[in-house]
Parts: structure tokens; sequence; C-alpha cells
């Protein structure tokens, strides 16, 4: 959901992975790639940007390509009067791919950016190896008021106003309350605030309401991929949530867990929206043992279609590292 302002991350050798520039379609795409081997893919979340990934993305780089866009509208990428759904996003991830040679990568997408993964797997699931589903969007359709608000007429001017510094003030006075009080919205309240702070000017503030009401509306998310989650079979799926996630609700990681054939679910129970930030050595070690303990999707177009006319997955085969006999889910608490 938002940015998170620290100094850029350091690769394995020690140099700044730089954020970098392609132009697709006529557009000014940015992003941060580094590291040799299989690809892995991140995907930030609304108002966010390739930044909120710099804790993770260091050690990661050491094993696997990594590479982290700004999604168009976010960051440093162009921010035109454009196209802003999930489908558009699946379509600019396989065309950055594409241009940075990259056939298959396994997907990491956090919330806004686990809506995308998901349409992306939908869409092109011969380049998509695996994924890792954080706090996502489009499960179900429940998400914070504070986002339904900014979805509602006016809601660029409310936007503009909350950067006045008396304004900005208050909100920080209320911030510190919910959390003095232990209020499950105080754990991602600050994160939640650098939204305001990533969208400094006009072009900044409307690209973020046209993705924001690409997805959600005054009633919640607009869409879902419950109906289709049975193609996830063969698709190597982690559904990683905070058990205090109160801009995603964790019961949609229930939801998501049971709709998705082999998925395994991890549950962060102290973290909130943002479990990569609040423990990153964790979220990698978790990562870390998904990838090693699971094969890359093999997409069979046969199987694809067999699965389209009967609605329902084919009959479930474990994957390496999977217990058939119980569903994988783990509640992961802070170390002593």
């Amino acid at each position: 959901m938002s940015d998170h302002r620290k100094a850029p991350g350091r690769a394995a050798t020690g140099s700044t992975i730089r954020l970098r520039h392609r132009t697709v379609h006529g557009y000014r795409r940015a992003f941060r790639m580094a590291g040799k081997g299989d690809a892995v893919l991140l995907i930030h979340g609304i108002g966010a940007s390739s930044e909120t990934w710099c804790d993770i993305m260091p050690d990661l780089a050491r094993t696997y390509r990594v590479v982290a866009p700004d999604l168009l509208g976010h960051g440093e990428s162009e921010k035109p009067r454009a196209d802003y759904s999930l489908a558009a996003y699946a379509n600019g991830m396989r065309d950055l791919l594409g241009v940075l040679g990259i056939e298959r990568a396994t997907l990491i997408g956090h919330s806004l950016g686990g809506a995308v993964a998901m349409q992306f797997a939908y869409q092109f699931p011969e380049r998509c190896e695996r994924l890792v589903l954080v706090g996502t969007g489009g499960i179900g359709r429940q998400v914070t008021p504070l986002l339904r608000a900014a979805s509602l007429p006016g809601a660029q001017f409310l936007l503009q106003g909350l950067r006045l510094p008396t304004m900005r003030r208050q909100i920080e006075i209320a911030v510190k309350i919910l959390q003095h009080l232990g209020n499950g919205l105080g754990v991602d309240a600050p994160d939640l605030l650098r939204v305001v702070d990533a969208l400094p000017d006009a072009h900044a503030r409307n690209a973020f309401i046209r993705t924001l009401r690409a997805v959600v509306d005054w009633r919640g998310q607009v869409g879902t991929m419950l109906d289709r989650c049975y193609l996830a079979q063969g698709m190597p799926t982690m559904l990683l949530w905070g058990g205090r996630d109160q801009v995603v609700p964790a019961l949609h990681a229930g939801l998501g867990h049971v709709s998705m054939p082999g998925s395994r679910l991890e549950i962060f129970e102290d973290a909130g929206h943002f479990p990569f930030r609040s423990d990153p050595e964790r979220f990698l070690q978790v990562v870390r043992d998904f990838i090693a303990t699971t094969e890359p999707a093999d997409y069979s177009a046969e199987q694809w279609r067999q699965m389209l006319r009967s609605r329902r997955p084919a009959v479930h085969s474990p994957r390496r590292g999977e217990d058939a006999a119980a569903p994988a889910v783990r509640v992961l608490r802070p170390a002593q």
C-alpha cells in the first residue's frame, strides 16, 4: 500500500540497487533489478513503489534475478491518463519482463500487487512459475474503510487537504494514540499515512484514484478471483498474511487458502499489512523455503482446458514438499 522511505537497498556486491528506466508503449517505466539466476518479480501495493522492497531485495538478489518495478502511475514511472485495471497492470508486467528478456518468473505481490500477480497467472499461466501473495487484494470484498472512503467522489481534494501541515499534525497525533492503545489499526496506520506522502502532485493523486477505483468502491473490493481459484491447481502458491492486518483482513487468507488447491498459508501473528517490513528476516526465510521446496509450475494447455470445462480442479497430486493429508498452515510469532 505505501512506500517505505529508507535508503536504497544494497545488493550482495554492496552496490546500490539503483533505479533504472525503460520505455514501454511510449511510457517510461521505472524498476530495480539485481542478481542472477531464476527470476523473481516483486509487485508493490497501491501508493507504493519498488522502494518498499528494499529491505528484502538485496538478500534475494544473492540467489535470484530480482526485478521490482514501479507500477504505472506509481513511484518514478509515468502517470498518464491511462488504463489502471488489474488486467492492464498484468499486461504491463508481461511486457516489462519481455523487454528484459525474462520468459518466466516467480511472482511475489503485496496487496494490490498480489491481485496483479493473480491476474498475471490467470492471463499468462505459461509465464508464471510460482505465486506468493502477501496481504493480497482480489480475494474477498472487505477492505479498510479508509480506502473505501478514498474511492468516493472528491477524494482528490481530500488527499490534497491531508497534506496540509495542520491536518498532517492532527493525523500523526491520532496515529500515536491508536498505537498507544494497541489498536489494530495502529499497526498499519503509519504505512497508510505514507500513501499521502507518496502523492506529491495532482498527476500522482489522479493516478492513485484511478487505480483505487478500478478495484475498490464504497462497498469494498469490486472484484474477486475466488471464482477462478480452481485454476491455481499446478501453480505453487503461498498466501502470507499478518494476523493483525487491518487493511485486508486475515480472514481473506483462509478464504484464498481453501480455494486454491495445494496452496500454503503462513500467518505472521503479530504483523499487520506489511509482514515483509515488520519481520524481513523471517519473511525471507519463509519465501526461500517455499521456492526451494516447490517445483516451477508446468503449464499444460490441455489441463487448463479441462479445468475450464469442468469448472473444478483435477484430482490433486501433492507437489514436492507438500503433505497431501493436511493443508500447510503455519502461524509465525516473533522470535523471543
